[in-house]
């Protein structure tokens, strides 16, 4: 007998070819040292329930009684639900076409798809189209989807900023695209060069490679950078100039704990340039209800919206989502409730508003705990990227630099999920990877998880300039846990680094 189609040797070379390294190899280590019974914490992926925050009560209450009809019926449901609970349900009830157990629309629930559009347009004070929005499990899969129709082969090629959240590397290789880094500058606060675009198509394409589309990541996954209006423009610009279609990852929109660098959408200043620019270029932009203070990873609930997208390829993408037959149904009432939220005055209103800012809140105070104990570390300083110089800091003779998702106790940019941290590995520790085959942040991030149990995620895997070293990890674990994490991070960095180190430190003083 010769081989079988699902023998490794005789598979898809493309399904070998895609990494992923927010559940890659830490990971499985990770997920093995808990089976042998080591206490694992996971800050690896932006999972924030898994980590111990509450869900939001109203939108549970009304998904509860969505998924069980016949509570509505019991004379004493309005002893247990509040009214405006109930009465969300039932809309959404009335709007599916038997209830969350039915296939939906493969675009989504017409209902749902009209509140998204209506969010839009209260966001960016323009018309949205609900034929032109698709609901989908997760932004993952719809930026899948779009991905799908954009790459016909290896000639093609499709810019991603690096660092980069590693589904568009894996989406990208999965269908037999190229990835075209353009490198954000880490020393100008992860910011976007035009000329650096330009230079990445000209290489692509020198290299035979068509360039189809541009991703944006907004705000910034891992580096938590928030696109200004300025910047927006010079974006679209280039798009318009190159023929590129934009795709906006806009599903951190929510995490914005400040005024003086406001989100704003593509799309928004897409339509704000107005003719030819404002009906010629191709965007979609895509959200979720993972992100924010709502936090349901779990329930796999997104949308993406198309702009100046023709008739018949909406119809091409209507049919591949048809394959799939219907989004989530639950997870569609999850991402109504979400752009359609409670008002002033609703019975709900102020526990929503109590619980939503409970957890900013919490955040900001976990990033203040996370960022002191990376500043207490040896060779360790969180640069939060304020036009400070680490001397002005006190650290001038740090080795591990720490570029926070956002500064949002700083109130510069975006706050959010994650710390971005550069390590600046001694010589002995680099080559003490290439002996044990490890990349350097990989083998950094392992002993890491060995001796603590923290879960990380190697820089490597989100893309870095040659010879930087990063990791990345959530801000996510419970507060009250934070001060033990960081004095466990501490004692180790300062053991790893004090046996690496040697004579290093003292020569690099």
């Amino acid at each position: 007998m010769g081989l079988k189609a699902l023998d490794y040797e005789t598979m898809n070379e493309n399904v070998k070819k895609v990494q992923y390294a927010v559940r890659g190899e830490l990971y499985l280590r990770a997920s093995e040292l808990q089976k042998e019974g080591k206490k694992i914490i996971f800050t690896n992926v932006g999972n924030p329930q898994a980590l111990g925050q509450k869900p939001l009560t109203f939108p549970r209450q009304v998904v509860a009684l969505c998924q069980a009809p016949f509570l509505l019926d019991d004379p004493n449901v309005g002893l247990i639900f509040p009214a405006d609970a109930i009465a969300r349900a039932k809309h959404y009830l009335s709007l599916t076409s038997g209830g969350l157990g039915a296939y939906s629309d493969s675009r989504g629930i017409p209902g749902v798809r009209k509140e998204v559009a209506e969010f839009i347009e209260r966001r960016d004070g323009y018309p949205s189209d609900p034929e032109l929005i698709f609901l989908t499990d997760g932004a993952s899969k719809g930026v899948m989807q779009i991905l799908n129709c954009i790459i016909r082969g290896q000639g093609d090629g499709v810019l991603v900023p690096v660092p980069q959240y590693p589904l568009y590397s894996a989406t990208i290789s999965l269908f037999g695209g190229s990835l075209v880094p353009y490198y954000l500058e880490e020393t100008a606060n992860w910011g976007l060069d035009v000329n650096n675009l330009r230079e990445s198509v000209a290489q692509a394409r020198f290299k035979g490679i068509t360039v189809r589309a541009m991703v944006i990541i907004n705000p910034g996954n891992p580096t938590g950078q928030c696109l200004s209006e300025a910047n927006l423009r010079e974006i679209l610009n280039f798009c318009y100039q190159e023929n590129l279609v934009l795709l906006g990852d806009e599903v951190y929109q929510q995490n914005i704990y400040q005024d003086e660098r406001p989100f704003i959408s593509s799309r928004k200043v897409l339509m704000d340039m107005g003719p030819p620019i404002s009906k010629d270029v191709q965007l979609v932009s895509f959200h979720t209800v993972s992100k924010g203070y709502w936090g349901e990873c779990g329930q796999r609930g997104g949308y993406f919206e198309m702009t100046n997208i023709p008739p018949k390829t909406v119809d091409e993408i209507y049919k591949i989502a048809s394959i799939s037959l219907s989004p989530n149904v639950p997870a569609q009432i999850f991402m109504g409730l979400m752009v359609n939220p409670l008002k002033p005055g609703d019975v709900s209103y102020d526990q929503f508003v109590r619980e939503s800012k409970g957890i900013l809140e919490s955040l900001r105070r976990r990033a203040r705990i996370m960022t002191d104990g990376f500043n207490s570390c040896k060779n360790v300083v969180c640069n939060f990227t304020e036009g400070k110089s680490l001397l002005s800091t006190g650290h001038s003779k740090a080795f591990v630099f720490c570029d926070f998702f956002s500064a949002l106790l700083l109130g510069y940019h975006t706050g959010a999920m994650y710390s971005f941290p550069q390590l600046r590995l001694p010589p002995k520790a680099i080559e003490a990877a290439k002996q044990a085959g490890k990349v350097p942040d990989v083998f950094y991030c392992l002993k890491l998880l060995e001796a603590t149990g923290i879960s990380t995620v190697p820089g490597s895997g989100f893309g870095q300039k040659e010879g930087v070293f990063h990791l990345r990890t959530t801000i996510l674990p419970a507060e009250e846990d934070m001060p033990e994490i960081m004095s466990s991070f501490k004692k180790f960095n300062d053991e790893f680094m004090a046996q690496y180190e040697d004579n290093w430190n003292r020569s690099r003083m």
